[in-house]
Formats: structure tokens, C-alpha cells, sequence
């Protein structure tokens, strides 16, 4: 809300305040955000869109780019590049969505938006065989593979995690865009946006496996990031999370934006599989903790196509 649209609506309550019982439904639809929870946006024809394009319209639909990164930010863009597969695969986030972001990233004033992961298999195969390496090198980013002395011990302050080493790009960043993809986990059902904080840790990751769930939530209550951007252009339905089967890819052309973690790892997991969010119970743990909600009828969600 700009300055003038302030003061013309405050004046409208001030008038208002003479007339019982007006007060508090004026306030609430005068000053209530004038922007979407969740952005929704489907590709439907897939051959004459592009996935940038799609990536747009979701982050338009929640009140675009320049709402989250200011002029002068340096930027870290989280995609999961976590194994080896090409997009067509639907192991890492889509290269074009990952571009895409970055290119609005730099159209909103960003000074400089990085990328990086820590993956599960060697990051020179990953980096390129996900062509996110080429894609976002393309598009202006800086593309690094992840240092190990880069990583700090940080008070984690959950219930699981209390101290963990994450990357310190990530902490020193003026703003976090988290960029997962939507895929079956055989750990935790679903890998989204929660899930894919795991990428900025370092030490030993299969001790956050003793507690997997509670783990999840622990690190994205940790982190607050400026916008989450779920990819649902190809999604992985089995043997995930690195499948490696075409069969098992299924093609949804849509892209997810909102910036409550919890609300949009609820919404792709309705939506892409069909699976009530309650049955995430990293999902349903950030719900009751207060990271988010889960309850899909508290959201507003815009829908668009292109």
C-alpha cells in the first residue's frame, strides 16, 4: 500500500468510527493484504510456454518478484541438485524454472543471486547432468560447488537439532529463495519445500534420518525464506528420491509460489499427489509449532493460466 491509498483509507475508518459496529469489518477489508497466500500457474499448452514463463506468472500471482528482493541484494537461489539425472528424470529442480528465478532476481535489482547444493552424488556430475549449471550460469548467476571449511556449527534451537554446520553463503544472503521439486521420498514421502533445507548442511546428514521429521521442520523453522518457488513441472512418482525411469515422471506443467513453507508443501502434496498434507508429519509438525498452516481453506490462492 502506498502513502496516498494509507491515508485515503484511514480516513474512511476515521469517518467510520461514528457509526457503531463498523469499525472492525472496515479494518479488516481495508488493510487486509491485497496479495494471494499461494500463486498457482499451469502451463495449458505446454508446446507454446515456456517453464520461465510459467515460474512468472505463479510469483505475478502473489504480487511478483519485486515485492521479495529489493534493489542491491545478493540472492541465494536453493535448488535441489541432489543426484545425477537429466530434468526429463524429475530427480532436481527444472533447469528453466531454476533460470527463470534468477532472471527475475536480476530484473527486481538483485546484485547477485548464487547457487549451490550439497548433493548425494559427485556435484560435477549433478551440477551438469541437471542442467542447472549451464541454465543459471546462462541467466547471470554465480554457480559454485560447495566449500566444506564454508560450513559453520549454528544454533539450530529445535526440537531434534539443536546445533548443526550450515552453509554460510546461505546465512550471510540478504534473502533466501528456496526452489525444490516435487518428488516421492522413500524416507519421508515427499520431498518439497521443507525437505530441501537439507541441502545446506553439512556434517553427517544421515543423523537428521534418526528423526527425519521432526529434523525437517526443525531446519525450516530455522530458516525464513523470502519466497518458495515448489517446481511441479515434471514430477517424480516412484522410487524417488532419485528415480532414474522415465515411467515414473509424470508431467504437471505447473509451478507453485508462495512464502508459508508449510501451506505450500500442504497444497503440492493435495494437488500433485493427491496426498492430504496431514500425512507429511514434518508438514503437520511445522502446522502445530506455528510455521505455517496446513489448512488449505485459511489460504487465498490465485490460480492462472498461460
Amino acid at each position: 500500500m502506498n502513502r496516498r491509498d494509507f491515508l485515503k483509507k484511514t480516513c474512511i475508518v476515521g469517518l467510520g468510527l461514528s457509526i457503531p459496529g463498523t469499525v472492525d469489518s472496515l479494518v479488516g477489508s481495508l488493510f487486509a493484504s491485497e496479495y494471494a497466500d499461494i500463486g498457482v500457474a499451469r502451463a495449458t499448452i505446454p508446446e507454446e510456454t515456456t517453464h520461465a514463463a510459467v515460474t512468472k506468472a505463479a510469483i505475478d500471482a502473489i504480487g511478483g518478484m519485486r515485492r521479495f528482493i529489493s534493489k542491491g541484494d545478493i540472492v541465494v537461489v536453493k535448488p535441489n541438485i541432489g543426484w545425477d539425472g537429466t530434468p526429463e528424470l524429475a530427480s532436481n529442480t527444472n533447469p528453466e524454472v531454476v533460470a527463470g528465478v534468477v532472471n527475475l532476481c536480476f530484473d527486481a535489482g538483485a546484485k547477485k543471486v548464487k547457487i549451490f547444493d550439497n548433493p548425494c552424488v559427485d556435484p560435477r556430475r549433478s551440477y551438469q547432468q541437471s542442467g542447472i549449471a549451464d541454465a543459471a550460469s546462462a541467466a547471470g548467476a554465480e554457480v559454485s560447488f560447495m566449500d566444506d571449511r564454508k560450513f559453520k556449527d549454528v544454533a539450530i534451537g529445535g526440537r531434534f537439532l539443536k546445533e548443526w554446520p550450515l552453509y554460510t553463503d546461505v546465512l550471510e544472503a540478504d534473502k533466501v529463495i528456496n526452489i525444490p521439486i516435487a518428488k516421492v521420498h522413500n524416507s519421508a514421502i515427499l520431498t518439497l519445500g521443507m525437505k530441501n533445507w537439507m541441502g545446506i548442511m553439512g556434517g553427517w546428514r544421515g543423523r537428521v534420518h534418526q528423526n527425519l521429521d521432526q529434523g525437517i521442520a526443525d531446519i525450516s523453522e530455522f530458516m525464513k525464506p523470502a519466497l518458495i518457488v515448489l517446481d511441479g513441472i515434471r514430477i517424480l512418482t516412484a522410487h524417488g528420491p532419485q528415480g532414474g525411469d522415465p515411467q515414473y515422471v509424470k508431467t504437471m506443467n505447473t509451478v507453485i509460489a508462495g512464502t508459508d513453507q508449510v501451506a505450500v508443501d500442504a497444497y503440492g502434496a493435495e494437488t500433485l499427489f493427491y496426498i492430504k498434507g496431514s500425512k507429511l508429519r514434518y508438514v503437520r509438525i511445522g502446522h502445530e509449532t506455528g510455521l505455517g498452516t496446513m489448512d488449505l481453506s485459511r489460504v487465498v490462492i490465485k490460480k492462472v493460466s498461460v
